[in-house]
């Protein structure tokens, strides 16, 4: 695998590969700090302009970094999928040339593969923030770990189970549980809709120098015996198209239900939304005591902040 590394005048979060385990930790502990709201906002990226591009739907990732920008004192310019030249055909190094000359930052969603982010970071001038490409969810994996850092204090010795498709989501949720020590994530996915397996060797390898475990598994008989957090993701992600007919039928002994979240008493509910109610998810679960979506979703905003400081202060 091949990663851009950040550049010695901008930062960037595209991968969490190319974040260190303080690196993490700096981002997910300043997003706890603005979400507890001990955070005089306004200033930290006043005079600073953020381009927002987004080819793809967002709801959450969409709105947390638009906003996260104002309320840290940026402006912001949003580009839809139609808007930049490069759709007439103008050359992708003119278009970065020009955006890096009038821009601070860039927050991209794609959907598509990530060499394209890597040619947006290929310049010095402006920060590119991964808002999510085909492979990798990397701010949705910093939102998700500051929750669960505001929520149990401390993600060392955590132990998740992750259930539904290995996606993006659960690719960064493998590469960001990798660099905490003590650790137990298991991914439960369905056979042939499994984490990109060199991803998850990786991640298994980093990891296991920190005494965290992270397996994967295509039959819910392995289930373990405890769990602090059950997550899901929706079934139908985002500019993805399953090839197989039937494949809601492989699905479906993966939803999360009553049934299961009875095996675990003080398990927490995640889920990274949109969700489909009957499909991944009872409604019984996310709409129940246990289920903290929505301050889940809430995070991002937070998080948001900390990736945008972190990468251009």
């Amino acid at each position: 695998m091949s990663y851009i590394t950040t550049t010695e005048e901008r930062k960037h979060v595209i991968s969490l590969v190319d974040l260190s385990e303080h690196e993490t930790l700096e981002i997910i502990n300043r997003g706890v700090e603005y979400a507890n709201g001990t955070v005089e906002l306004g200033h930290q990226l006043k005079g600073k302009i953020v381009g927002i591009y987004f080819t793809k739907t967002s709801t959450r990732t969409r709105t947390s970094f638009s906003t996260a920008a104002l309320r840290l004192g940026a402006q912001i310019i949003s580009y839809g999928p139609n808007d930049l030249q490069i759709n007439t055909g103008e050359n992708m190094s003119d278009t970065l040339q020009v955006l890096s000359q009038m821009l601070d930052g860039l927050v991209v969603r794609t959907g598509g593969s990530p060499d394209l982010l890597r040619t947006f970071a290929n310049q010095k001038r402006m920060s590119i923030v991964n808002a999510m490409t085909e492979d990798e969810h990397p701010t949705q994996a910093l939102a998700d770990l500051t929750t669960l850092k505001r929520y149990f204090g401390e993600i060392s010795g955590l132990e998740i189970i992750y259930l539904g498709e290995g996606n993006n989501t659960a690719v960064a949720l493998a590469l960001a549980l990798a660099k905490f020590s003590n650790v137990k994530i298991s991914f439960f996915t369905p056979p042939n809709y499994q984490i990109d397996p060199q991803i998850l060797q990786y991640a298994k390898q980093q990891g296991a120098a920190k005494n965290t475990v992270i397996n994967e598994y295509h039959d819910l008989k392995f289930l373990p015996g405890n769990a602090d957090v059950i997550y899901t993701t929706r079934w139908q992600t985002t500019g993805t198209v399953k090839l197989d007919v039937n494949w809601r039928e492989v699905f479906e002994p993966f939803a999360i239900t009553q049934e299961l979240m009875s095996k675990y008493p003080n398990a927490i509910f995640m889920h990274d939304l949109p969700a489909h109610r009957g499909e991944e998810v009872e409604a019984e679960v996310i709409d129940g005591e246990r289920s903290i979506v929505f301050e889940q979703a809430e995070n991002k905003a937070h998080s948001a902040k900390a990736v945008l400081e972190w990468c251009m202060q």
